[in-house]
């Protein structure tokens, strides 16, 4: 009972926190908006369509980038989520949230799945935006959608978890997200089909398929039309493992770099 209440408790002040943030809110919807309403109209006059697995026939420029645009959603909370853990530990909030007799393993994973959930109503609102400006999906695409949004909550959470552990203060956090954020973004099959971008240069497409939020924008992609994409999730999961062990790891005060004061 006391673990379910734990989780209850950090998962009610994360939604309590997001809501109070109206700002962080329409941020996150902002960005991938702009971009599907400015980006993807320019880019349909030069490339058309795009065609590309799950997809058996030719579909707007706009559709194919909406997986792409919600795992940025997710990316963009998880480094919200990243620098709320730092300024948490600035604050001492996170240090006496650490001293509860709870294992600081699942603390950590409290955080993350708090993370989660806050970044499932943000994909939603924008899938819900989204479709106002008929840029739809299959409509039970919503549904099976969940478990890969899930799985790539995971993987961006536990690269933020781990992130915050490793930023010391709040100053040095702008440059780190730049540095994390648009290369992970833009070395992606988000915008492009990897076999476009092949088409200009093979070393840029070496980069993308080296790129796990390549395989969790795929994930998506294939999820949204009732697929699994075996692979994708293999890695996906794969490397959110190793990420959130590293950053429970990295916050151990005996062997991790949040050392005991």
């Amino acid at each position: 009972m006391k673990f379910l209440i734990c989780l209850k408790g950090i998962i009610w002040r994360e939604l309590l926190r997001f809501v109070s943030q109206r700002g962080r809110f329409l941020s996150a919807l902002v960005r991938p908006l702009i971009w599907l309403l400015v980006f993807a109209t320019g880019f349909r006059a030069a490339l058309g369509v795009a065609i590309t697995p799950p997809y058996e026939t030719y579909i707007p420029y706009s559709i194919y980038v909406l997986p792409g645009l919600a795992a940025m959603v997710q990316l963009f909370n998880a480094m919200q989520s990243s620098l709320s853990m730092v300024y948490d530990r600035e604050m001492g909030s996170m240090r006496v949230l650490l001293t509860s007799p709870l294992p600081r393993w699942y603390l950590i994973l409290c955080k993350l799945l708090a993370g989660i959930v806050v970044s499932l109503a943000q994909v939603y609102a924008f899938f819900a935006i989204a479709w106002l400006f008929d840029d739809q999906a299959p409509g039970l695409g919503y549904l099976t959608v969940m478990p890969a949004l899930l799985a790539n909550g995971i993987l961006l959470g536990g690269l933020g978890l781990l992130l915050s552990s490793l930023i010391r203060q709040l100053e040095n956090f702008a440059g780190v997200m730049n540095f994390v954020v648009f290369p992970m973004f833009f070395l992606s099959s988000g915008l492009y089909p990897l076999w476009k971008v092949r088409e200009g240069s093979d070393l840029v497409a070496d980069l993308c398929a080296l790129n796990p939020f390549t395989y969790g924008v795929e994930l998506i992609r294939f999820a949204l039309y009732g697929q699994v994409d075996q692979m994708s999730l293999a890695v996906v999961l794969g490397v959110g493992g190793m990420l959130t062990a590293a950053a429970i790891i990295a916050y151990s005060p005996s062997r991790g770099l949040i050392r005991r004061k």
